[in-house]
């Protein structure tokens, strides 16, 4: 088994660590005023670029593989573009920390160039298998929007640097945003989800239609996002993308619980069990954020409507459909490069004794209460519950990680 994935995997687990342990350190003042300066961009970009893309590249590589039956384009290629995507990540940081816009567009240049290595060797692996279907159609979706997302960040730096177009650079900073969570995020999570949930499941002969409906529309959302977004529309036209969004988010759910109905395995795991009650919560969230912007529209893009649904999105769907899903990868992967060979042989640990489960269930239930606690804050503008719910948050997303990471001296 390649190592690449580990790599990625290990520095994305390393990621979230020191992401939690910045947000203690600051008592998540973060995402307060200071969210778009200098003290916000590094939590931000520590989050979605240290933590959850270098874990989803990780993951991206390992289950590939796996979907189609087939190496990647370029293992060397894996590497070269971990190396680059890495030095630039953590130059772009210190940069932040420093505040010097020279260093930021020097490191962000070196980060964005990682992304089209990975990119490249994407589009090779999949147009090489020209295996085409709602799960490698989602993954090429999402590396494409993982591109422009960087290509918007690169566009806003330049002006930064430059002043060029300074009257676009509030509809780039949009756009950045809305191709990066809702587009790269979003399209990886749902696509890949319908390789993971069968195979955790043990699901067979479940019905697919739905997962062409989901994709269709989550792409659409996408796109008059993104345009709306660039192009200035009005308010409409955005809440039209977020209506997008939700359905998709709603036909989603509908799809994997007729996954779960075709399960041939009653128990799928504490990870599987609470990535579906994220899911089913997100929807909720999701149709009621529509239904609130419906009849308030001139609230949909206030600062504290921006915080609450960018918390909502990336630590409560995001981030937690990411820790589900790595109390059964982590185990997986380790046990298949360890122990793999040594399978049926007596004294071989079987894949269920290298975490527990009781514990997995508990780590997963606090750091979805301990998640409700800051979401109250920003909804009741209560700085107080941000800081303790925030940090009580970190406490046990640490714990949880720290748990993870115990798999691999087993």
């Amino acid at each position: 088994m390649s190592r690449l994935p580990f790599l990625f995997i290990v520095s994305g687990m390393v990621g979230f660590l020191l992401f939690h342990a910045a947000s203690l350190m600051s008592l998540f003042g973060w995402i307060g005023e200071g969210l778009r300066g200098p003290d916000g961009w590094f939590h931000v970009h520590l989050f979605v670029l240290g933590w959850a893309t270098m874990l989803a590249m990780g993951a991206v590589y390992q289950l590939i593989n796996v979907i189609l039956q087939s190496n990647i384009y370029s293992e060397r290629l894996g590497y070269i573009h971990y190396a680059v995507f890495t030095v630039g990540l953590f130059g772009l940081l210190f940069g932040f920390i420093q505040g010097e816009v020279y260093w930021i567009a020097a490191f962000a240049t070196l980060a964005f160039s990682g992304i089209l290595l990975f990119a490249w060797n994407m589009a090779a692996t999949l147009f090489r298998a020209s295996r085409w279907d709602a799960i490698t159609i989602s993954a090429a979706s999402a590396v494409l929007y993982l591109v422009l997302t960087g290509l918007s960040g690169m566009a806003m730096g330049l002006n930064f640097a430059t002043g060029l177009w300074n009257e676009l650079h509030n509809r780039l900073f949009g756009t950045h945003i809305w191709l990066g969570t809702v587009g790269w995020f979003g399209l990886l999570i749902t696509g890949f989800s319908y390789k993971m949930l069968p195979m955790f499941y043990l699901a067979h002969h479940y019905p697919t239609a739905l997962q062409k409906v989901v994709l269709l529309l989550w792409n659409a959302g996408v796109m008059v996002g993104a345009v709306s977004l660039l192009l200035d529309g009005n308010v409409w036209t955005k809440w039209f993308a977020l209506l997008l969004i939700t359905i998709a988010v709603v036909v989603y759910n509908v799809h994997i619980v007729q996954i779960r109905k075709y399960r041939h395995k009653r128990s799928p795991g504490s990870g599987i069990r609470w990535s579906m009650y994220g899911n089913h919560a997100f929807a909720v969230a999701a149709v009621a954020i529509t239904a609130y912007s419906l009849w308030n529209p001139q609230h949909l893009f206030l600062a504290k409507s921006v915080k609450t649904a960018g918390w909502i999105y990336l630590a409560g769907w995001v981030s937690f459909m990411i820790v589900c899903y790595l109390s059964k990868i982590v185990p997986f992967l380790w046990w298949t490069y360890k122990y793999g060979k040594r399978a049926g042989t007596p004294g071989t640990p079987v894949m269920s004794d290298l975490l527990s489960e009781k514990k997995v269930n508990a780590g997963l239930a606090a750091i979805a209460v301990f998640s409700l606690v800051p979401l109250a804050g920003l909804i009741f503008d209560s700085h107080l519950a941000v800081a303790a719910g925030g940090a009580a948050y970190s406490v046990f997303s640490i714990a949880y990680m720290v748990l993870i990471g115990l798999v691999f001296s087993r």
